[in-house]
Parts: structure tokens; sequence; C-alpha cells
């Protein structure tokens, strides 16, 4: 039970490490992802385990890998 709050509170503390280091650098979300990594001496894969619970980073990494076109689109369907 320890451990999982401990883990959700790490989620949390990287998520906001992540979005400050977007803002103050005005950098996108993949670049600070690697800067973290880099400013923390973490593996890139051991960032991807913590990020695949936070949908909202997860869905901005999408976008900016599919608009640099890293990855297929995923073509949505517009509701109105």
């Amino acid at each position: 039970m320890a451990s999982e709050i401990i883990y959700i509170e790490t989620l949390v503390n990287v998520s906001q490490k992540i979005e400050a280091l977007v803002s103050t650098h005005g950098i996108d979300y993949i670049d600070a992802c690697l800067l973290y990594c880099e400013k923390n001496n973490i593996e890139i894969e051991q960032l991807a385990d913590l990020l695949k619970k936070n949908q909202n980073i997860k869905n901005k990494l999408q976008i900016e890998a599919e608009q640099l076109n890293f990855i297929k689109k995923v073509h949505k369907l517009e509701l109105e």
C-alpha cells in the first residue's frame, strides 16, 4: 500500500516537473521528457513506464509525434 502511494506521488511530481519544463523553457513535451531524463539521470524507458498512467501528457506526446510524422495520425470522428 505504501509503495502505491509513493508511486502515485512520483507520477504526479514527474508530470508537474515536465509541465514546468514545457512552460519555463518553451519547449515541446518530447524535448521536455528528454531533458527531464537527462537532468535526473534516468532512462527514457523508466519515464515511459511512469507516463503510461498519465493520460494528459500521453495525449500531448501523441499529438506532437503525429505532427512531426513520428507516428501515423489517428483519425478521429468529429461529433457536432
